[in-house]
C-alpha cells in the first residue's frame, strides 16, 4: 500500500505534502475535541496548538485492544482504530470505523507515542486507515521500528506547520536523520519492500567497521552477531548492522499474522530458518472463552489458534501449544526455563521478549513484518542502541522486591525519558542479591519504562540456575557464554547508582506504570481483588513470597479478607510442579486462594482476576496497568509481597514480617 503523503514530481523528486481534501487529526487530552474532529465539526492546525495540550503516553492497547487483535488481516483491524481510547465515563471515543472513514491523512500527539506492547496492530490499524504521516514529541522505540516497517513516515510539530502551510518538503528531510539502512526501508515503503531490493542486490549493508573500542554488553552481543562480522568486530550506537537472530517465537495473538504475511510475501511454500530454536507458543487467550465480555470473539480466537496450529506444522518449530486444556506456560518465562542462553541475540512478537535478559541474553519484541522476516531470513536490521546503566549497591529490604526497584525506576528515570530506546544494563554487588527471577522482572518491565531492552550481568547464580535446566550443557560450556560490559564502556544515558537498601515498597496508580508511589503514602485504599501472576510474577521466587506472606497469615489466624478474591497464577508448568513440590497448594488453597493453571489470564484481560465493574479496585503483580488491560476496574501495580499483604488486609499494603494479629487482636481494632 503507496503512503499517501509520499509524491513523485515530474522531476523525478519524491516529496511529502498534504493531499487535497485530507484532514489532520489532533489527538488532544480533552477527548470531546477530538470528538469534534471525527465529526467534522472542529478544524485545528498546528499553529493553534499548544503541545502540551497534545494527549501523551497513548499506548498500544488504546490503539488496538485485545479484541481488535482478534482479527489477523490489517484492513480488518483497521476498522477499530483506537476503539481502546476511552473518555471519562470510559465510553469509546472513536466509534467503528471513525479513523477509517475519517479522511485523515496525518495524526499528531505528545510525548512517547505507542507505549506498552509491541503489537504492529497498532500502527497497522493508524495506515489502513489511511494515515501516512504521525506526528509526536518523541516514539516508544518498538512503535517507531514499527512505523518503519511499515513505511510511515514520522516527524515532528515544525514539519506539520509547513505543511499545513502548503509547503512540499523533500523526502529525505524526514528520512535524512536516520542511518542510510532505515533510510532505505522507507523510501522503499517498509520492509517487505526493502527485503526485496537487498535480495536483488539493489541495496548493499557492510558490516560497521571501527578500531577496537570498549562496549557495553548489548553492543558486545550484537558485534559477535553482524552478517559479514569476524571475531574483532566492534559496533557502536548508531551503527546501522544486519544482525543474525539465535531464535524467537511468537504466540496465538500473532503467529496467524506473521503466517499471513510470509504466505503473501514468500509464497505458500515458504521455510524458516533454524526451526529448532524459534517456538511457537498458546498462553495469552488460554481462558479467554471464560471471559463473558469475550464470548463474541470466540469463532475470531479459535481462527488465530487454528492458524497457529498450521503454521507450526508447516514450519516445524518447537510447540508450546496448549494440551487438555493446559498450557506449557507463558511464552517469555518458557523460553528462559528452556532456551535463551547467555549471548543470544532473541526476537519476539511481545514486548516482554525483553524479560529474557534475565539470563544475560539480548532480547527484545518486535512486530509480525519484522519477525516475518527474520524468521525466514535468519538475520535482521538493527541500529545498535544506545545503554544507561544500574549499578546496584546493598541489599533490598524485607517489604522489598524487584517490583519495587523497576517501579522506582520507572517513576525516577522513565519520566525524564532517560531509558527511552536505550537497553538498560544491570549489574553492581546488589545484583548478587536479587535471584535469577528477580533480575527476570527487572528486564521485563525494561518495555515500561520505553527501553529497548534489560540486560542483566552473569555470575554463579546464572551458571547454577541455568545448569539445572539446561543439561546437554556442561557448566564450563555456559560459563563460555556469559558476556560482560568492557571497562571503558561508554553508557550515553549514564551510570546511575541505586542503593537497594534505601528502597520502600511502591505502587503504580492507575492507568500507567510510571504513576509511582510509596505504599505508605498512599492511604486507605480498599481492594476487591488480589492477583498474582504473569510473565512478571508467576516465577518460582515469586510463589515463594505469595507464600511467605500466606502461611505467616494461617499462623496469624488470618486468611483472604472478606469480599476479596485473591488469584495466583504459574507462569509455567516449571512453576506449577515447583509449588506442588513445596506444598503450596495446599497452603494457598487453606487461605482462600484461587490457582489458576499456567497462561497469560488478568494480564491480557483473559482469565479469572479481570475487573467487572468500574468500580472495582485490583491490586495486582503483573507488567502494566493501562486502563480497560485487565478489566475496567482501577488496577494498582505492586509486588508479589504486596499484593499477598493487601488480600489479607483487604486493602493495599505493604508485608512486614508479623504485621497479622490474631482475630481477637484484630477485633480490638
Amino acid at each position: 500500500m503507496p503512503n499517501p503523503v509520499i509524491h513523485t514530481r515530474a522531476d523525478g523528486r519524491r516529496v511529502v505534502r498534504l493531499s487535497k481534501g485530507k484532514r489532520v487529526l489532533y489527538m488532544f487530552k480533552d477527548v470531546e475535541k477530538i470528538r469534534a474532529q471525527l465529526r467534522g465539526e472542529l478544524v485545528v492546525r498546528m499553529g493553534e496548538v499548544n503541545p502540551a495540550e497534545l494527549l501523551d503516553d497513548i499506548n498500544t492497547d488504546a490503539m488496538t485492544p485485545a479484541w481488535v487483535c482478534f482479527r489477523h488481516k490489517p484492513e480488518d483491524i483497521a476498522l477499530d482504530a483506537y476503539a481502546g481510547l476511552m473518555d471519562p465515563t470510559n465510553q469509546r471515543v472513536f466509534g467503528t470505523r471513525a479513523l477509517f472513514d475519517g479522511g485523515f491523512e496525518a495524526i499528531v500527539s505528545g510525548q512517547r507515542k505507542g507505549t506498552g506492547s509491541s503489537r504492529e496492530t497498532a500502527p497497522q490499524a493508524e495506515k489502513w486507515s489511511g494515515i501516512g504521516l504521525v506526528i509526536a514529541h518523541s516514539f516508544a522505540p518498538i512503535h517507531a521500528r514499527n512505523n518503519i516497517n511499515l513505511g510511515q513516515l514520522m516527524g515532528d510539530y515544525d514539519q506539520l506547520r509547513r505543511l499545513e502551510a502548503g509547503e512540499e518538503i523533500p523526502l529525505e528531510e524526514f528520512t535524512a536523520r536516520y542511518d542510510a539502512v532505515t533510510r532505505a526501508i522507507l523510501e522503499a515503503g517498509g520492509l517487505f519492500e526493502f527485503g526485496a531490493k537487498y535480495k536483488a542486490g539493489e541495496v548493499k549493508v557492510a558490516p560497521p567497521r571501527h578500531a577496537p573500542r570498549a562496549m557495553t554488553m548489548a553492543e558486545k552481543i550484537i558485534a559477535t552477531h553482524l552478517v559479514g562480522g569476524d571475531r574483532a568486530s566492534c559496533v557502536k550506537p548508531g551503527d546501522a548492522c544486519l544482525v543474525n537472530v539465535d531464535g524467537g517465537y511468537s504466540h496465538e495473538f500473532t503467529t496467524a499474522q506473521v503466517h499471513y504475511f510470509l504466505q503473501q510475501e514468500y509464497g505458500a511454500n515458504y521455510k524458516v530458518t533454524n526451526p529448532a530454536k524459534f517456538a511457537v507458543f498458546e498462553d495469552h487467550l488460554l481462558y479467554a472463552t471464560g471471559v463473558p465480555r469475550m464470548k463474541p470473539f470466540e469463532a475470531q480466537i479459535e481462527t488465530l489458534r487454528r492458524l497457529q496450529r498450521e503454521f507450526q506444522k508447516h514450519t516445524g518449530v518447537r510447540d508450546y501449544s496448549a494440551r487438555d486444556g493446559v498450557s506449557p506456560g507463558i511464552c517469555h518465562q518458557v523460553a528462559r526455563e528452556h532456551f535463551v542462553d547467555p549471548g543470544d541475540f532473541i526476537q519476539a512478537t511481545d514486548s516482554h521478549t525483553c524479560m529474557g535478559g534475565g539470563n544475560n541474553a539480548l532480547t527484545w519484541g518486535v512486530g509480525a513484518t519484522e519477525y516475518a522476516g527474520l524468521a525466514y531470513s535468519g538475520f535482521t536490521f538493527v541500529k545498535v542502541p544506545e545503554s544507561i546503566r544500574f549499578e546496584l549497591t546493598g541489599k533490598l529490604p524485607g517489604d522489598c522486591t524487584a517490583k519495587d526497584v523497576i517501579l522506582h525506576i520507572l517513576a525516577t528515570f522513565a519520566v525524564r525519558e532517560d531509558t527511552l530506546d536505550r537497553v538498560m544494563e544491570f549489574g553492581g554487588p546488589g545484583l548478587a542479591s536479587l535471584s535469577m527471577d528477580e533480575r527476570a522482572t527487572l528486564c521485563n518491565m525494561a518495555t515500561e519504562c520505553s527501553a529497548r531492552s534489560g540486560i542483566c550481568e552473569a555470575d554463579a547464580h546464572t551458571l547454577d540456575w541455568l545448569a539445572a535446566r539446561r543439561l546437554s550443557m556442561s557448566k564450563a560450556d555456559i560459563e563460555a557464554r556469559f558476556v560482560s560490559a568492557d571497562k571503558g564502556a561508554h553508557y550515553d544515558g549514564g551510570v546511575h547508582t541505586i542503593d537497594l537498601s534505601k528502597l520502600r515498597a511502591m505502587v503504580a496508580k492507575p492507568s500507567d506504570p510510571t504513576y509511582g508511589a510509596n505504599v505508605a503514602e498512599l492511604g486507605d485504599v480498599k481492594i476487591d481483588i488480589a492477583y498474582g501472576g504473569s510473565c512478571t510474577a508467576g516465577k518460582e521466587h515469586d510463589m515463594d513470597m505469595y507464600a511467605t506472606v500466606v502461611r505467616e497469615a494461617l499462623a496469624a489466624g488470618r486468611r483472604v479478607a472478606p469480599g476479596v478474591k485473591m488469584y495466583l497464577q504459574f507462569g509455567s508448568e516449571g512453576v506449577r510442579d515447583y509449588a506442588r513440590s513445596k506444598g503450596y497448594m495446599e497452603l494457598f488453597a487453606s487461605a482462600g486462594v484461587e490457582v489458576i493453571n499456567p497462561g497469560c489470564g488478568a494480564c491480557i484481560g483473559c482469565g479469572p482476576g479481570v475487573s467487572s465493574g468500574p468500580e472495582q479496585v485490583t491490586v495486582s503483580a503483573i507488567n502494566r496497568n493501562f486502563t480497560g488491560r485487565s478489566g475496567p476496574g482501577k488496577l494498582y501495580l505492586a509486588s508479589p509481597l504486596t499484593v499477598a499483604a493487601s488480600a489479607i488486609e483487604g486493602k493495599i499494603a505493604s508485608f512486614r514480617p508479623g504485621m497479622f494479629r490474631t482475630p481477637a487482636a484484630s477485633s480490638a481494632r
